[in-house]
């Protein structure tokens, strides 16, 4: 079972977002009025001490997999849903703060998404790996 995280940590989140496309049935002027919303956004996130970093990502990239990473193949693909456009990560209050920013996103009007995620202090699967008890090969 993964880890829970009490209602009251202070810790960071990670917001996500997809916007595959949001601008493709709107007007000149209200994609402009989007992205100047959208600005306003992160300014106010920035001024308020709550933006801890934020990037836009590129559409194209590579995936790595495979043991020594011996497979590198084209993605993410443009025409994903799932493709991330770029990324937030908030600091302190609960995962209900995180939503309520997540909430006021602009960019939420014109059909894109945003994924809020606790920001782990250390790797979950480790965590668990190293909570399971020793056995002896012998």
């Amino acid at each position: 079972m993964p880890p829970t995280l009490p209602s009251t940590a202070a810790t960071e989140y990670m917001l996500l977002f997809r916007t595959l496309g949001w601008e493709e049935n709107l007007s000149p002027q209200q994609m402009q009025d989007i992205l100047d919303r959208t600005l306003g956004w992160f300014d106010r996130l920035h001024a308020e001490g709550r933006l801890k970093a934020a990037q836009p990502l590129f559409e194209e990239g590579k995936i790595v997999s495979g043991r020594g990473g011996a497979v590198v193949s084209d993605g993410p693909f443009a025409e994903s849903k799932e493709t991330i456009a770029g990324y937030l990560i908030v600091r302190g209050g609960t995962l209900a703060d995180a939503l309520a920013i997540a909430q006021t996103w602009p960019m939420l009007e014109a059909g894109a998404n945003v994924e809020v995620r606790p920001v782990a202090p250390e790797c979950p699967s480790f965590q668990r790996i190293l909570a399971r008890p020793l056995h002896d090969a012998a």
